[in-house]
């Protein structure tokens, strides 16, 4: 077995040496405890080995409880006799079967069955591992979310923190509130050729899931340690919604779900009020979201609700009577804490349904946010904000941007960026770690139109991902190369479009340049076409 991604906190080789040939396992016994993911080991199991298991046998591995594990960790112990596993919980076992998974390399040409004998002891060093995936800008469908969380598993990571709606889409039935969908689902066109380029194709983009759609996936993901995190934009990026219900603006201004991405566009047409946050001092306002928030909250069981509530713009408040009544009524000082009284008032209403808010941390800037509300931190420059309101107790999930945008072109954004993140760097302390929630790795769609190209957006960035959310060590740069190069055949096994290493860890500053260049105003796909790696 080769060292795995992401690498165990400890594993210890027998001082004999000696190895266990896992095609001697003739049945598999697993605590009912680990129900949640029985299936998933059962399925991952007998695919590697190419054979069924029965409960009973004289060579079974054993799957069983341990009480004094955390949640999330497991213990290997292999002699050449057999293997056993402990594990703190369900998604503990099924991590276990993992890392045997990876290391003997099921499925792929390089399959070894001989385990070395020893022990293995493992946990994670945060427990939110997660994934943004945004498909409110482009829709990739049921079964490439599927393919997303069965590799999502294979990498130790627990959360998919999933984007579903923004200025460019609506991909949520809401029974109460239909025109969401009917009408804030599909934009006739979309902007092309990068952020500096007013270039625009004819290409409609459309799709949502069904409500029954929804809860079938989260199921699917709880089979696999995942919860599935819903991300619906409010205050700002509604106008797919106010495409749908203009009243939800301070003006009501008849508009399509926006078919650019940023300014470029709507500033180059004289488009000065493209940028709009809903209309808070509206009640009607208020009634939509709790109606919205009901909705999500019946199909999302996590105890988490992301509400964005980021790039915020103000100048429509600042005019609108309603909202000034509000301000006044409030004894508020001004519109960044009207925006601040919103987000609490959302954070009471979901707190009512069982869950936590999330917000990213411009929540932070009417200096009046509840510290229950988890700031999810991505601006490239350094948020004091987000410091103080972690020394106070809050959480937060670090998604920074120059690490952690997935979206990115690899020349801006090199893998060792991704792998050499330290949370130090980025004004965190020591006594700071209880606070910190975990990683997340975000892949924005502007300029991902396609299956194929949101792959090669993520991978090998998700193994860098869950090295540094899951294991807690000493850096190799060098050694972790190695085992990039290593995790290729699993890959392959799932018919992915990785980047090639010459793309991903391109050593010349020149060419990197030109690229980032071409990619931000003339061609998003430069790396994309030149990558040979395309199933």
């Amino acid at each position: 077995m080769k060292e795995i991604i992401p690498r165990p906190q400890s594993v210890i080789e027998a001082k004999k040496g000696g190895f266990f040939d896992l095609s001697c396992i003739d049945a598999l016994e697993i605590d009912e405890k680990f129900s949640l993911t029985a299936s998933v080991i059962v399925e991952i199991l007998e695919k590697g080995l190419d054979k069924k298991l029965p409960s009973e046998g004289s060579k079974p591995l054993k799957i069983g409880f341990a009480s004094e594990l955390a949640p999330q960790s497991y213990r290997i112990e292999c002699d050449e006799n057999g293997l056993s596993i402990v594990a703190g919980d369900a998604a503990g076992a099924l991590y276990a079967v993992q890392t045997l998974r990876v290391g003997a390399m099921f499925g792929t040409p390089q399959k070894n069955l001989l385990v070395p004998c020893g022990k293995v002891n493992d946990y994670p060093r945060y427990r939110w591992r997660g994934i943004l995936l945004d498909e409110a800008r482009h829709f990739f469908g049921e079964e490439e979310i599927k393919k997303l969380l069965d590799v999502m598993c294979m990498h130790k990571l627990n959360v998919l923190h999933w984007h579903l709606t923004d200025d460019q889409g609506w991909r949520v039935e809401i029974k109460k509130y239909p025109l969401l969908t009917e009408i804030g689902a599909t934009r006739p066109r979309s902007q092309i050729h990068g952020w500096q380029s007013t270039d625009v194709d004819d290409v409609p983009v459309s799709g949502y899931y069904t409500q029954e759609k929804i809860k079938e996936i989260v199921a699917y993901a709880a089979e696999r340690g995942i919860s599935i995190i819903p991300e619906i934009d409010m205050p700002a990026h509604l106008a797919a919604a106010m495409a749908a219900y203009p009243w939800l603006g301070c003006r009501e201004l008849k508009r399509d779900p926006h078919y650019y991405f940023g300014s470029k566009i709507p500033l180059s047409q004289g488009i000065k009020d493209w940028n709009r946050s809903a209309c808070i001092g509206k009640p009607s306002t208020m009634e939509f979201i709790k109606g919205v928030i009901d909705e999500i909250c019946d199909m999302f069981p996590a105890p988490y609700f992301h509400i964005g509530g980021d790039e915020a713009p103000k100048d429509e408040w600042k005019d609108c009577p309603a909202c000034q009544a509000l301000i006044a009524s409030l004894g508020l000082k001004n519109e960044k804490q009207l925006q601040g009284w919103f987000i609490n008032e959302v954070a009471g209403y979901v707190k009512s349904k069982g869950r936590r808010l999330i917000g990213w941390n411009e929540v932070l800037e009417g200096d009046i946010l509840d510290k229950d509300v988890v700031v999810q931190y991505w601006t490239p420059q350094r948020d004091c904000k987000v410091i103080k309101h972690v020394r106070r107790g809050g959480k937060v999930i670090i998604s920074k941007h120059r690490y952690f945008y997935f979206d990115m072109p690899y020349a801006q954004y090199p893998l060792k960026n991704t792998y050499m993140f330290n949370p130090y760097f980025e004004g965190f302390m020591s006594v700071d770690d209880n606070n910190v929630k975990g990683i997340e790795g975000a892949l924005w769609t502007e300029w991902v139109s396609t299956p194929s190209k949101l792959e090669f957006q993520l991978f090998p960035r998700m193994e860098a991902l869950a090295e540094v959310s899951w294991y807690g060590g000493p850096k190799n740069w060098k050694k972790f190369l190695q085992r990039v190069r290593d995790y290729v055949p699993l890959l392959d096994s799932y018919g992915l479009n990785y980047a090639s290493e010459e793309i991903y860890r391109d050593p010349n500053p020149f060419r990197r340049l030109k690229k980032i260049k071409t990619w931000y105003g003339g061609n998003e796909n430069v790396e994309y076409e030149k990558n040979d790696n395309k199933h």
